[in-house]
C-alpha cells in the first residue's frame, strides 16, 4: 500500500537521540528516504539508520556541523546526490546550556545561536533550491516553550529559538510561491535523556502542566509528520505548541 510520503526525501538535523531520532523513525515509517545528521555521534546515526533499515526504509548518516556553513553545503550535496534532492527538512539541532545572564561570555551567546539559528538559516537556504526544483516541500524548525514563558539562564537558548520562529515565519511568505511550507514545533517540557551540559529541567516546565505529563517524543513527531505531509499543506508561518497546556496561545 502506498505511504503518504512514499517518493520523499527528508534531512533531519539532530537526529541521533530523542526528538531527532524519534522524528526520523516516523518519517521513514511512512514512506520518507531520511538522512540522519548530527554533530559527532557517527555511532548513534548508524544505529537510527539501522533502526529504519530494519523496518524496511532507506536512509543514510551524515555527520555535520550544521553550524558551519561549508559543512552544511557538503551535506545537502551528498544528500542530493544519493537521493536526487530533498524534500523536507526537520531542523533541529540544537545546543542546550544554563548560564546565568550576568555571567554569560560572549562565546557562549554566540556558539548557542550558531547551531539552532545560524544552523537553521544555512540549511533552509541550501535545500530550498532543490524543494524549488522538486515542485515545493516542506521545512520545519524545532523550537520551544521557554522563551514563551520565560525561564531563567537560558537567554541565549530563547534568543535562538525567538529568531528560529522568526525565520520561519518570514521564511513562509517568501517561498509560498513555490509551495514550500516553512513552520516552527514548540515542545513543552518532553521525556528525553540530557546531557549533562543541559543542567537540571527549569522548574517553569515541570509544575504545573494540565495534562499532568511530559510529552512523549513521539508527540513531538507526530506534530512534524503531519505538517510536513500531505494533511499539514495548507499550514505555514505557524508555530506548533505541543506542551499539555503549560503555555497556551
Amino acid at each position: 500500500m502506498a505511504r503518504p510520503l512514499d517518493g520523499k526525501i527528508a534531512l533531519v538535523t539532530g537526529a541521533g537521540k530523542n526528538i531527532g531520532r524519534a522524528i526520523a523513525l516516523r518519517l521513514a515509517a511512512d514512506g520518507a528516504t531520511v538522512v540522519v545528521n548530527g554533530r559527532a555521534d557517527a555511532a548513534a546515526l548508524d544505529s537510527v539508520v539501522d533502526e529504519i533499515q530494519a523496518q524496511g526504509g532507506t536512509a543514510m548518516a551524515a555527520v555535520a556541523d550544521v553550524s558551519r556553513p561549508e559543512a552544511v553545503t557538503a551535506l545537502v550535496d551528498a544528500a542530493a546526490a544519493r537521493f536526487g534532492g530533498i524534500d523536507i527538512l526537520v531542523s533541529n539541532a540544537g545546543l542546550r546550556r544554563q548560564t546565568p545572564f550576568l555571567q554569560m561570555e560572549l562565546a557562549e551567546w554566540r556558539e548557542i545561536l550558531s547551531v539552532a539559528l545560524d544552523g537553521a538559516f544555512l540549511l533552509s537556504r541550501a535545500v530550498a533550491p532543490l524543494m524549488v526544483a522538486r515542485g515545493g516541500g516542506a521545512i520545519v524548525g524545532l523550537s520551544g516553550v521557554s522563551h514563551h514563558i520565560g525561564v531563567i539562564n537560558r537567554c541565549h537558548v530563547s534568543a535562538s529559538k525567538a529568531g528560529l520562529e522568526g525565520l520561519m515565519r518570514a521564511l513562509a511568505i517568501e517561498l509560498a510561491p513555490h509551495r514550500i511550507t516553512c513552520n516552527a514545533v514548540a515542545p513543552g517540557s518532553i521525556d528525553t535523556t540530557r546531557g549533562a551540559s543541559a543542567g537540571v529541567r527549569p522548574a517553569t516546565l515541570e509544575s504545573g502542566i494540565p495534562l499532568g505529563r511530559r510529552g512523549s517524543v513521539d508527540d513531538i513527531a507526530t506534530m512534524v509528520r503531519y505538517l510536513v505531509g500531505p494533511e499539514g499543506s495548507y499550514i505555514t508561518g505557524q508555530t506548533l505548541h505541543v506542551n499539555g497546556g503549560v503555555f497556551l496561545t
